[in-house]
């Protein structure tokens, strides 16, 4: 406790990654079962709720960004007050898909309306509140150590915070106790508020210590200005490549998270793994990603992210193919495989941050602006990387669908069995080929980025 009182903005800025954890984790693991097995959603809707989902995903971001780093708004403004005012309305975005409008018929068509609803708003308060967030991981300090501290804190709150997906499976036995799960849900609603309330109240940028004087000389930006930024921006050869890999990266992240409650169900029998193991097996998942960063700490100053980020491709790569090699019945293997590939994925994805804000900095020096544009970076790069989180279920579930998944949500009904082996066998490769592929892409995207030491250097411009 005393280091947290001698690191009080890391503390302050690490609240809002403990609240938004909390409830993105549950969001993202129980959603697509909650939609396709209890309201019994048409795969027609589902395609076209991630549709308005994607497109609206994608635009929100860069909009966000710009009245971020432009409004003359100080609720939009500034970081903490985004943060301050965003959360309330975050946390109960995040209860809508808990809470059935009706008495969801099969095929309903409110079900439809109610994801397409759900997904919308909270993506919309979530981007809100995170831009926010990322914009201050770039604002606080320009200086690799101090980031690096940023991140330590943000990986114990989201180590915190991902034992949410944990918690809720246990008390509600994977959503099976369904009034549980929405009771357990209120209360997480309500606790990942307040921590992101504290960020909101003792958060701040060291651009908000500008005086009014120099923040009201700023003209209001044109549309010409606006749309130079952002070519600026865009033709920024490692903001490309960077973007394609991260495109990749949440692809690969919406496909476990979304998924791999259903891989386990139907892929290891109850009898190798019971609920309860399966529900230790999933709040790993989402808990020990924030072990493997806090451990890597050391490598992180010695090797630089670059070079770790890399080299979880590899091992990803490695083990989806051993996989492959070692067949479906390899159970305890499979869960290992699953269960080790949410890690992974989630721990370097944890990383790329540092890799953006370099961007800003190298940016903000480039073209000598008064003020990082670091929502409008992040913004933008949301912009290309985020209809990946609906790519990922739309392809999964169209792929599932043709070998009947829709007709067997239920594992423990009876079911034609040369039917349910085709099934398997599919998910079987889902799982294998699809992360082999994206990973393969990812080293391709990668290797030319060229901000590769900056674990060696000092801050790159003064700190105000």
């Amino acid at each position: 406790m005393r280091h947290f009182a001698h690191n009080p903005a890391a503390l302050a800025y690490s609240m809002t990654t403990l609240g938004s954890a909390m409830m993105n984790s549950m969001f993202s693991f129980y959603y697509v079962k909650l939609f396709l097995n209890r309201y019994k959603i048409s795969e027609t809707a589902f395609h076209q709720s991630q549709v308005v989902y994607m497109i609206w995903n994608a635009l929100n971001d860069p909009v966000f960004g710009y009245l971020q780093d432009n409004s003359g708004l100080q609720c939009c403004s500034r970081r903490r007050l985004s943060i301050l005012y965003g959360a309330p309305l975050y946390a109960l975005s995040f209860l809508l898909a808990w809470f059935p409008w009706r008495a969801y018929e099969e095929h309903d068509w409110l079900s439809g309306v109610h994801l397409t609803v759900t997904l919308c708003a909270f993506d919309g308060l979530l981007t809100f509140v995170l831009l926010a967030q990322c914009a201050l991981f770039a604002e606080i300090s320009a200086n690799h150590q101090s980031r690096l501290r940023l991140i330590k804190y943000s990986q114990v709150a989201s180590l915190l915070g991902s034992s949410s997906v944990l918690f809720s499976g246990l008390v509600s036995e994977n959503m099976e106790h369904f009034a549980v799960f929405q009771g357990f849900s209120v209360f997480v609603a309500a606790l990942g508020c307040a921590c992101m309330l504290y960020t909101g109240f003792y958060s701040e940028s060291r651009f908000d210590c500008k005086t009014p004087e120099e923040k009201d000389s700023s003209p209001p930006l044109s549309m010409s200005s606006v749309m130079s930024m952002t070519w600026q921006i865009l033709t920024n050869r490692d903001f490309q490549l960077f973007v394609i890999m991260n495109f990749f990266q949440v692809f690969l992240l919406a496909f476990y998270s979304n998924f791999t409650l259903i891989f386990a169900e139907h892929l290891i029998p109850q009898d190798v793994l019971p609920p309860l193991a399966k529900s230790v097996m999933y709040g790993a998942g989402f808990i020990c990603p924030q072990v493997l960063v806090l451990c890597s700490q050391n490598l992180l100053h010695k090797l630089g992210y670059y070079r770790l980020i890399l080299i979880s491709f590899y091992v990803e790569a490695g083990a989806a193919a051993a996989m492959l090699l070692l067949g479906p019945h390899s159970y305890y293997f499979l869960a290992l495989f699953l269960t080790s590939s949410m890690v992974l994925v989630q721990a370097s994805f944890s990383l790329f941050n540092l890799p953006l804000a370099d961007i800003i900095d190298s940016d903000l020096q480039r073209h000598k602006r008064s003020s990082p544009l670091s929502s409008m970076v992040f913004g933008t790069n949301a912009l290309f990387t985020k209809p990946a989180q609906s790519l990922a279920p739309m392809m999964a579930v169209s792929i599932l669908n043709q070998y009947g998944y829709a007709d067997m949500h239920d594992v423990s009904k009876a079911v034609d069995p040369s039917a349910l082996q085709s099934l398997h066998s599919m998910m079987f490769y889902l799982v294998c080929v699809v992360p082999l592929c994206v990973t393969g892409l990812q080293v391709l995207a990668w290797r030319p980025f060229s901000i590769r030491d900056s674990h060696t250097l000092d801050a790159k411009y003064i700190e105000g």
